[in-house]
């Protein structure tokens, strides 16, 4: 033995190595799973190694500022900066190409709209509050203005860690902002004192029934333990993947997630497309009311846009019964944070611009626009984006992935493995463990002041006291050359219902305002 030790020492780490080589190409010979291993023992490896770094190489080296997709180094470069209040400026003009097709153009007033010296964003330069009152007109108990225009849209716990929902949750309640909760249930992390939309999908967890259908009891209790809960959304789809149950992977399934869904642990979670509680829309509507009256909140509806059909059936129901969802958050068909088939995130329903000016369209034609807040999702957490969709007839934007960038995302595009290197979308306590919950929360409620801030700044410039006034014609889109551009009204063809604004002051003394103690 002693023998043995001595001629294993006695051989040198090179050829250590070179046996390891040996080793490695005499595997890659005999295996059949790879064909380039197999054809190229070892060499083989090199070519897996650098197409696993590609988009790591191409984010970092290759790719211009203006090429990434989803979000390109110029917008993630923006939101950084703003979330640290930092210098979010650009210098020497503009790099973008401002003559490509869909390129929009904000047209300024000759003379911006002026500040009175006793005007609230005097005091508060980011003060934005929604301009409509959320179950108003449907005479809820518990009518609901959001007290601002951007808020987190549905991220749950279980898809996000821990660290990342408390983190969100105490920046909206700096930001005086509210917090979606996504489709897992409401946990500890979405009661840190940020006011909360309750939303729910087909799985209905939280407020799941032994059936694992909808438990009306359970919504109650819900609402009357936590105060908090300002509004209920339902999920019909997400732009992700519309028509397609939302999945949770086993791997992301702990012992505190399973039993806040009441699910099993370390399974992968799979919620049906379809809901129990309803199958056609006159059931839905009849669903929206009973919520609405046993909670007294307002209940909206979420969901990405194609067919048209059963939202024209809606909208026919509502003008019939004077019943009816009080918001609808439209998804864009960009994606979001939600994992997906490429062939759902590609190519099934509509992008976000597409989609709503279809919709509003439905609603415009039958005088309902009024009644309905309408919440836009998908890439509009920038000024222009959001000033376009608000002159397209957005009342609120959510933003998802901006809000994760806010807290440390990187775009590593990774959420659906667990291993998430900034510890947002990840169970993994250690990846968790570099996230500062006071600084993220700063962050977060810093990116929604300075969004306000330079909303409110191009809303002025536009000669407009609120977003809610902005008109159609106030933002040119790129059809071909500036004889060809068109005003969003031509390029869309329908004009945005007037929002009744009355003035800042009267939202800042609303009864209904929420972010209030």
């Amino acid at each position: 033995m002693d023998s043995v030790l001595e001629l294993l020492k006695s051989i040198p780490w090179w050829a250590w190595i070179l046996i390891f080589l040996v080793f490695v190409a005499v595997r890659d010979i005999f295996q059949r799973r790879h064909t380039i291993s197999h054809n190229f023992p070892i060499v083989g490896h090199i070519r897996y190694m650098l197409e696993s770094i590609g988009p790591e190489m191409r984010q970092y080296f290759v790719a211009n500022n203006r090429e990434e997709l989803p979000f390109n180094r110029i917008e993630r470069g923006w939101i950084y900066a703003s979330a640290k209040k930092e210098n979010n400026y650009e210098g020497f003009g503009t790099d973008r190409d401002i003559y490509a097709h869909q390129h929009i153009f904000i047209n300024n007033a000759m003379m911006p709209y002026k500040l009175e010296d006793n005007h609230p964003n005097k005091v508060d330069k980011s003060f934005l509050p929604c301009a409509k009152v959320m179950g108003l007109h449907n005479k809820r108990r518990k009518p609901y203005r959001p007290a601002s225009i951007i808020n987190i849209s549905a991220m749950s716990f279980g898809s996000l860690s821990a660290k990342a929902v408390e983190s969100l949750n105490k920046g909206v309640k700096i930001a005086g902002a509210y917090h979606n909760t996504g489709e897992g249930g409401l946990s500890p992390y979405h009661s840190h004192g940020g006011d909360v939309v309750f939303h729910f999908g087909t799985g209905y967890f939280g407020v799941r029934a032994k059936d694992g259908g909808f438990s009306m009891e359970k919504m109650v209790a819900l609402v009357e333990k936590n105060p908090f809960i300002r509004a209920i959304e339902v999920k019909l789809s997400q732009g992700a993947k519309p028509g397609k149950g939302g999945v949770l992977p086993g791997a992301k399934i702990s012992k505190e997630i399973a039993e806040i869904r009441g699910v099993e642990i370390g399974k992968d979670v799979l919620s049906p497309p379809n809901h129990k509680a309803f199958s056609n829309v006159p059931e839905m509507l009849e669903f929206i009311e009973q919520i609405a009256e046993a909670t007294g909140l307002p209940v909206g509806i979420k969901a990405a846009i194609g067919k048209l059909d059963q939202w024209e059936e809606l909208a026919d129901l509502m003008v019939s019964t004077g019943k009816g969802p009080d918001f609808i958050a439209v998804d864009g068909g960009e994606g979001g944070t939600g994992a997906a088939p490429p062939s759902f995130a590609d190519h099934v329903s509509l992008p976000w611009v597409y989609g709503f000016s279809d919709l509003y369209k439905v609603f415009q034609k039958r005088n309902l626009t009024e009644r309905i807040v309408f919440i836009g999702s998908g890439k509009l957490g920038f000024p222009a984006k959001a000033a376009m969709a608000f002159a397209m007839g957005a009342d609120c934007i959510n933003v998802a992935r901006e809000a994760m960038m806010s807290i440390g995302c990187i775009q590593a595009q990774i959420c659906h493995t667990n291993r998430c290197p900034a510890g947002i979308a990840t169970q993994s306590k250690w990846l968790q463990n570099g996230i500062n919950i006071p600084l993220k929360s700063e962050r977060l409620a810093q990116y929604f002041k300075s969004f306000r801030k330079e909303f409110i700044e191009i809303t002025h410039a536009a000669g407009y006291e609120h977003p809610c006034e902005f008109k159609m014609t106030d933002v040119e889109m790129n059809v071909d050359d500036h004889n060809l551009t068109k005003e969003l009204n031509n390029a869309y063809a329908y004009e945005k219902d007037i929002v009744k604004f009355n003035g800042m002051q009267e939202l800042k003394d609303c009864a209904y305002l929420g972010g209030k103690a």
